[in-house]
């Protein structure tokens, strides 16, 4: 045999083995979802805006901005975020609202009660996580694929009101954090929407908490385990007047606002508040 052809063979034979040893090809990771952006860090302590009726009002000199999901361009995004602004984004998960892009995508057997006060909105049957979630993941994706920090998940202590459906607390607590953990795995930050009772259960899995009123009704101690983690709280009072809560709430360590009911460009922060 001619030495070189005897020297491919050995090559030929070499290349066998070496594909035995090294088993099938390995299959490609699944796809990630990309981030846009890093997520901005979150203060504790924040001056900050909710808005999401009304010509937007971004000028202001915040730490934190609030807007709404689906009705947010990216490019408004993107600019608060390079003047350093963290962007919460707002979205219902616990009920139905039948003006959304994606209201087809809620079958019919999840729509429960409507929501009192709030023309087509529905209570959601937040037991069908199997159902839910999907939807609601794709609106995380939609929050990163326009580089939102963080999620505002509203409506998620429906097992307190009248849904149409048996909800329990364990049922709430299931969905919250199943709703928490599908941000989070998408680099998301995540906040907790009132949900009082089951803020010793839930501490460990949002970022923040959001509130409306807890000093109208007396409530405002219960946010504390939120300042002890270190963890920001944000409180928003529309009937009580500045002077008759913001001493109380900067003293508490919360970032607190007054705010119109219809969350318009309105706003008294305590933290700039003169008295």
């Amino acid at each position: 045999m001619h030495p070189r052809f005897r020297l491919l063979v050995v090559l030929w034979f070499l290349s066998i083995v070496a594909a035995a040893c090294s088993g099938p090809p390995s299959t490609p990771p699944p796809p990630t979802l990309p981030l846009t952006a890093t997520p901005l860090r979150l203060p504790q302590h924040a001056r900050w805006q909710i808005q999401y009726t009304g010509d937007l009002t971004t000028h202001l000199a915040v730490d934190v901005f609030n807007l709404d999901l689906f009705d947010t361009p990216p490019a408004t995004i993107a600019a608060l975020r390079e003047r350093g602004i963290f962007v919460m984004c707002y979205f219902s998960a616990g009920s139905y609202e039948d003006w959304r892009p994606d209201a087809s995508r809620f079958p019919p057997e999840v729509l429960g009660q409507d929501m009192e006060g709030w023309p087509g909105e529905k209570w959601l049957d937040i037991r069908q996580i199997e159902v839910l979630l999907p939807i609601l993941e794709a609106r995380l994706d939609l929050a990163v694929a326009k580089g939102c920090d963080g999620v505002d998940p509203d409506n998620v202590d429906a097992y307190t009101h009248a849904t149409g459906f048996p909800l329990t607390a364990e049922d709430q607590l299931r969905f919250n954090i199943a709703v928490a953990q599908a941000a989070h795995r998408r680099g998301l930050r995540v906040g907790l929407k009132n949900d009082l009772d089951q803020i010793p259960a839930l501490l460990p899995y949002f970022d923040w908490i959001i509130n409306e009123e807890c000093f109208s009704w007396g409530e405002c101690d219960r946010l504390l385990p939120f300042v002890q983690a270190g963890k920001p709280v944000f409180v928003i009072e529309y009937e009580r007047m500045p002077a008759d809560f913001c001493p109380q709430a900067l003293q508490m360590g919360f970032n607190a606002l007054h705010k119109h009911w219809e969350l318009d460009a309105y706003r008294v922060d305590c933290r700039e508040w003169p008295g």
